[in-house]
């Protein structure tokens, strides 16, 4: 008997303000706290749950820090719930094009690479269009775990406090997350990377 095939699911559609409304609802944090926490107004809250305004890749990661969740669960609403086997084999499986896209301030777009929650793990893919940046044209930010990533097409530029670090189709780097630092797109195609963050 040949083996079952799993086929393609339908591509999934993301709305990343809805879907922080619903963890910030489901976990009884009223608005005015989140915005409160995070050092903005409640009309900003507001305007991101209502995808009037995009968050930028700082913001994003701000707010899913504040609510005590993964960055990955601001994706779609099976990256926190445990994922059962599809096979008898034991294997999650996610198929191309069954994860949405998110995207966020700049055009900067974000898709979830594990198929559905890994506890402890952000396991993502980034799209920085030329000129996008994931915080302010200024400022550096932190935020919790320990970063790897890995560039795959284009240049992406990480500024530190010190030092600046270009990489290109290939550079791998890694850095406590607490460490200020921004990443933007200096060159003038898509920088394209994978990123691994590991929370404590």
């Amino acid at each position: 008997m040949a083996p079952a095939t799993l086929d393609s699911g339908a591509p999934a559609e993301a709305s990343v303000g809805a879907r922080i409304r619903d963890l910030r609802q489901a976990r009884g944090i009223s608005a005015r706290a989140l915005a409160k926490t995070l050092g903005i107004s409640p009309s900003a809250v507001s305007q991101i749950e209502r995808g009037v305004m995009q968050p930028s890749v700082s913001r994003l990661i701000a707010i899913t820090d504040a609510l005590g969740v993964p960055l990955v669960a601001a994706f779609d609403p099976a990256s926190d719930r445990p994922v059962d086997p599809v096979g008898p084999s034991g294997f999650t499986l996610q198929r191309a094009g069954q994860t949405p896209d998110i995207v966020l301030d700049s055009g900067v777009s974000f898709r979830r690479l594990t198929p559905g929650s890994s506890p402890g793990v952000d396991y993502f893919e980034s799209i920085y269009p030329p000129g996008a940046a994931a915080h302010g044209a200024d400022g550096l930010f932190h935020h919790e775990g320990y970063e790897v990533g890995t560039v795959v097409a284009g240049e992406l530029t990480i500024d530190f406090e010190a030092e600046r670090v270009i990489l290109r189709a290939g550079d791998a780097i890694s850095y406590p997350c607490s460490v200020p630092h921004r990443l933007h797109n200096t060159g003038d195609t898509d920088a394209v990377a994978h990123w691994l963050i590991v929370h404590a």
